[in-house]
């Protein structure tokens, strides 16, 4: 018998989650933390002792390179502006995160569960639904659409991320380029 939409999307993100998970298992705090290369983003503690991500109002251009600690903060926010604006109706978020890369991945895996808890939840008209009003000019783009941009987002982040602990581990640590 052939799967259901749903049960393809939700075999997709799973299978994309195991991935992700075996590539940041045993992700120290120094690698968790490591800049490549000068000027990237990562997450500092604030004057106020409270951690948050570099940000910059815009798009930067070029963007800047950025750190594990970064990337997994963006993939976690992703996740749950998604899960807020559309299941849940609340605008959640912001730039406070960890500089601890055991509590990160502990965010993300959670974040990750409450996104596709909704998602298994969808049948057919679910899923072909508008997305509405908190995405803005992405209010007539269908949940289906919104579950596959997330895929994408999740999969080429956490791409990303098992490309910088390659590069970590190739540099035994050490940044790639001076300032």
């Amino acid at each position: 018998m052939a799967k259901s939409t749903t049960e393809e999307l939700v075999a997709l993100l799973e299978y994309a989650h195991q991935r992700f998970d075996h590539r940041i298992d045993g992700l120290e705090e120094r690698e968790y933390l490591w800049e490549p290369a000068p000027g990237c983003w990562s997450v500092r503690e604030g004057d106020d002792g409270v951690e948050r991500v570099d940000l910059e109002p815009g798009q930067p251009e070029p963007a800047p390179l950025t750190t594990i600690a970064w990337r997994l903060w963006h993939i976690t926010d992703c996740l749950r502006s998604y899960t807020d604006r559309l299941f849940e109706d609340k605008d959640g978020g912001g730039r406070e995160w960890t500089t601890s890369p055991a509590a990160a991945t502990a965010l993300v895996d959670s974040e990750w569960d409450r996104f596709v808890g909704h998602v298994k939840k969808l049948d057919q008209a679910g899923l072909e639904r508008p997305i509405g009003p908190n995405f803005g000019p992405y209010a007539d783009d269908s949940v289906h659409a919104l579950v596959l941009h997330a895929a994408d987002e999740v999969i080429h982040h956490a791409a990303e991320v098992a490309l910088l602990r390659d590069l970590y581990q190739a540099a035994g640590g050490r940044a790639l380029m001076n300032e």
